[in-house]
C-alpha cells in the first residue's frame, strides 16, 4: 500500500472524526473566554446527539434529504436550552461551575436514556435512513492530487466545522463583541467599569457553547453512529475540552488540536487496515485516542493560561 493510498484512507477519516470535536471545542472556547468553565460539554453533546437522531427519525418522510441539516438545528436549539441551566446555576446563583457542569453531564445522559426507553421501548433508537453520507465535493474534487485527498469521499460537515473555526476566530479577535467577551473573561471588573454587562456577556458565551456542543453531538450521531444509545457519545465531550486546553483557548488552536484527536480516534477504527498498524492488537488502537489526549496535555503543551477570571463568579462591586 503506497503513501497516497494510506493518505486517501487517513485524511477523510480524520476530518470525519474531528468535526464533532471542533464544534464542541469551539463551544467550550466561547464559554471559557467569557469566564465560565463548561465541564458539561459531554452532556450537551449527548443531548445534541439524542435530539438529532429522534428528530431525524420522526421527520425524515416530511423533510427528505434536508433532514440531517434541520436535525442539526434542532440539536443546536436543545443544546442551547440545556446550557441555560448551567448559566443560571453558575452565573446567577454563583454555584461552583465544575459541579454545575458535572450535573449537566449526569442529567443529559439520564434524561436521554429515559426518553429513548420511553419512546422506543428499548435501550437505543432505530437506525436513521438519511444521515450525512460520503460525497465528492463538486469541482473541488477534480483538482489534481489535493482534490482526491481532501475533497473526495468526505463529508460536508467536516468543512462546515473548519469554516466555523475561522468564523469563531474572526468573531473573537476581530469584532467588538469578541473583545467584550474576552474582556469579561480576563477582567470582569474592568469590563464592568467600561459599561459592559458582565452577566449578559457570560450568558451569551454559555448559550453559544451549548448551541455548538449540540451541533457537535448531532454531527457525531448522524455521520458516525447513525443511532443513539448509552455509548453513542463516549468521552468526545471531554476530548473536546482537552482540545480547548491543548489549543490554548484559541479557536484555530482548538481546530488544530481537534484534528489531532480526530486523527487519533480515526486510527482506532481504520488502524487494522493500515500496513504499519495491522499487527498491533485492536485494544491498543482503541485506547490510543485517550492515551494521546493525556500525553498531549501533560507533555507538549507548554504554558497554557486560561482566561484569568475563568471559573470565578463575578460579584458586582466586590474587590
Amino acid at each position: 500500500m503506497g503513501l497516497m493510498e494510506i493518505l486517501l484512507i487517513v485524511i477523510p477519516s480524520t476530518l470525519l472524526w474531528a468535526a464533532p470535536l471542533i464544534f464542541t471545542g469551539l463551544g467550550g472556547n466561547f464559554s471559557e473566554s467569557s469566564g465560565v468553565v463548561n465541564i458539561g460539554l459531554e452532556g450537551l453533546m449527548v443531548i445534541g446527539a439524542f435530539t438529532a437522531i429522534v428528530f431525524n427519525l420522526t421527520f425524515v418522510d416530511v423533510l427528505g434529504s434536508w433532514t440531517p441539516w434541520i436535525a442539526l438545528l434542532a440539536a443546536m436549539a436543545v443544546g442551547a436550552l440545556l446550557s441555560i441551566l448551567h448559566a443560571v446555576a453558575s452565573i446567577t446563583f454563583r454555584a461552583d461551575q465544575v459541579v454545575s457542569g458535572v450535573a449537566i453531564n449526569l442529567l443529559a445522559i439520564g434524561a436521554a436514556l429515559f426518553l429513548v426507553k420511553f419512546i422506543y421501548g428499548k435501550g437505543q433508537t432505530d437506525i436513521i435512513q438519511k444521515g450525512f453520507s460520503k460525497i465528492d465535493i463538486p469541482y473541488l474534487s477534480d483538482i489534481p492530487v489535493i482534490g482526491k485527498l481532501l475533497f473526495s469521499n468526505t463529508y460536508y460537515t467536516s468543512f462546515v466545522a473548519l469554516a466555523v473555526a475561522f468564523i469563531a476566530w474572526f468573531v473573537m479577535f476581530k469584532t467588538p463583541f469578541g473583545l467584550r467577551l474576552r474582556a469579561v473573561g480576563e477582567h470582569p471588573m474592568a469590563a464592568d467599569t467600561m459599561g459592559i454587562n458582565v452577566t449578559r456577556m457570560r450568558y451569551i458565551g454559555v448559550l453559544i457553547s451549548g448551541a455548538l456542543a449540540g451541533i457537535g453531538g448531532g454531527v457525531y450521531a448522524q455521520s458516525i453512529s447513525s443511532d443513539f444509545g448509552h455509548a453513542t457519545i463516549s468521552g468526545q465531550g471531554f476530548m473536546a475540552l482537552a482540545a480547548l486546553i491543548f489549543g490554548k483557548w484559541h479557536p484555530l488552536g482548538v481546530m488544530g488540536a481537534a484534528l489531532f484527536f480526530g486523527f487519533a480516534q480515526s486510527l482506532s477504527i481504520i488502524g487494522s487496515s493500515l500496513p504499519f498498524l495491522e499487527n498491533i492488537p485492536n485494544v491498543y488502537l482503541l485506547i490510543a485516542p485517550y492515551v494521546l489526549t493525556i500525553l498531549a496535555l501533560t507533555g507538549f503543551i507548554g504554558r497554557a493560561d486560561a482566561p484569568k477570571a475563568s471559573g470565578t463568579p463575578y460579584i458586582k462591586g466586590k474587590r
